[in-house]
């Protein structure tokens, strides 16, 4: 796997549309149906990234803090599953379900939505406001799989605060790191290969 960077979207874009199937429950789920009263918070991750899995509990717990501040999360996998099966749908259930998510985990067979988002890595983190404009698109924290770092969630958990208040955002945002999305053939923007 390669080590890959956030792209870091430019702040206050509008958050792209989807259409994409629940893992957990084979229903459609649009973005206007999953956004929050606050704000959206979009992660792209997957079933088997060393990085998501290390982050996973806590990502899960700060998904349920930041309900309580209006702020709904909305989880998405891009990855090939052809070349990646351990992130088929069936195991985005599975791991729904043993992780007990609060929030849709959706598949994006097409890697359409992945590629309008322009995510790079997994996990992949980016809050939208109440308008659906970008104000976050960093880390969420300097835990990794290879350092000792406390999980905390500080980072972005900070940035939900913030937004809840409607104080401005930190102009340092620091990229979030993990694999690289795993890229179907002819879809690896500026040719950026999956490896």
């Amino acid at each position: 796997m390669a080590r890959t960077e956030s792209f870091m979207l430019p702040l206050n874009t509008e958050a792209p549309n989807f259409s994409l199937t629940n893992g957990v429950d084979n229903i459609k789920v649009t973005l206007n149906q999953v956004k929050g009263r606050s704000g959206t918070l979009v992660i792209f991750m997957c079933n088997h990234c060393p990085y998501v899995l290390h982050l996973l509990d806590k990502m899960v717990e700060v998904s349920h803090d930041i309900k309580k501040l209006g702020i709904n999360t909305v989880a998405i996998s891009s990855n090939d599953v052809e070349n990646y099966p351990d992130d088929r749908p069936e195991l985005m259930q599975k791991l729904a379900v043993e992780k007990s998510f609060d929030f849709p985990y959706l598949f994006d067979p097409t890697q359409e939505v992945a590629l309008a988002y322009e995510a790079a890595c997994t996990p992949d983190f980016y809050l939208f406001d109440q308008n659906l404009k970008l104000v976050y698109r960093g880390r969420f924290d300097n835990a990794r799989p290879k350092n000792d770092n406390p999980i905390t969630g500080k980072d972005l958990m900070n940035a939900c605060q913030k937004l809840s208040k409607g104080a401005a955002q930190e102009t340092h945002q620091i990229p979030s790191l993990g694999c690289n999305i795993k890229w179907k053939a002819g879809n690896e923007p500026n040719g950026f290969l999956s490896i």
